[in-house]
């Protein structure tokens, strides 16, 4: 089994015509994953790399039937492409790009957090479970299906932990990059509360990152007590 993402998932890309979003969407449908579509506002009803590219997130699912999102959008716009991709009511969010102003996730995360949407990222290099479909940056070669979850803050220590792994024959169930920003939509416990519930995933690696403290994810999560002065 895997988390998140499995040969049923229906991929759109928000940005698919920009020049990252066009070369990781081809990565994805290379390694596997059925991209169905993409998102570019103004280039609705025109094709890029022979998939069908609409003005909005809720027209590309209304038509395709997808069933997740990778998003490419300029860090200006990110945190709204992330809404209108919850709005749309899709189930998978991963937020590629980095750079996005953090006081535009702490208004975006207030919002996605009272949905059902699960947001990976934003600044992250995505999801993959070997074998079935990738959604995200990460080269697909390094990668070998079996049984240990890679849950990363890092995105280019996910790569070396998968890299290691492969190399002594030990494959991945679901390598999780969860971003280094701020506010990301799923943290360490998140992740690992997934791939601990899956009941083919036999171990799991957990990658930090040098940086502060992690904003909770959660309404029931705790926030640190705040600091008395004058003591």
């Amino acid at each position: 089994m895997s988390v998140l993402v499995d040969k049923n998932t229906r991929l759109i890309v928000q940005g698919i015509t920009g020049r990252e979003g066009s070369y990781h969407a081809k990565g994805c449908a290379e390694y596997g994953t059925n991209v169905v579509g993409g998102v570019t506002p103004g280039k609705g009803g025109t094709t890029h790399e022979g998939w069908p590219v609409f003005n909005t997130v809720e027209e590309a699912v209304a038509a395709t039937g997808a069933n997740a999102t990778m998003i490419f959008v300029p860090p200006p716009f990110a945190a709204d492409g992330i809404l209108e991709a919850v709005a749309a009511g899709l189930p998978l969010v991963v937020c590629i790009t980095e750079g996005i102003p953090v006081l535009d996730m702490v208004k975006a995360w207030e919002i996605v957090r009272r949905t059902n949407s699960v947001l990976i990222g934003p600044n992250c290099p995505g999801v993959i479970s070997p074998g079935k479909a990738k959604i995200g940056i990460m080269p697909g070669r390094i990668h070998k299906e079996g049984s240990v979850g890679i849950v990363s803050r890092s995105g280019t220590l996910t790569y070396e932990a998968v890299y290691q792994l492969t190399q002594l024959g030990i494959g991945q169930s679901t390598a999780i990059g969860i971003g280094g920003d701020p506010i990301v939509g799923t943290t360490h416990i998140d992740a690992i509360r997934m791939l601990n519930d899956d009941p083919d995933t036999e171990a799991i690696v957990m990658i930090g990152e040098i940086g502060g403290p992690e904003a909770p994810s959660s309404p029931e999560a705790k926030a640190p007590p705040k600091a008395r002065w004058p003591p």
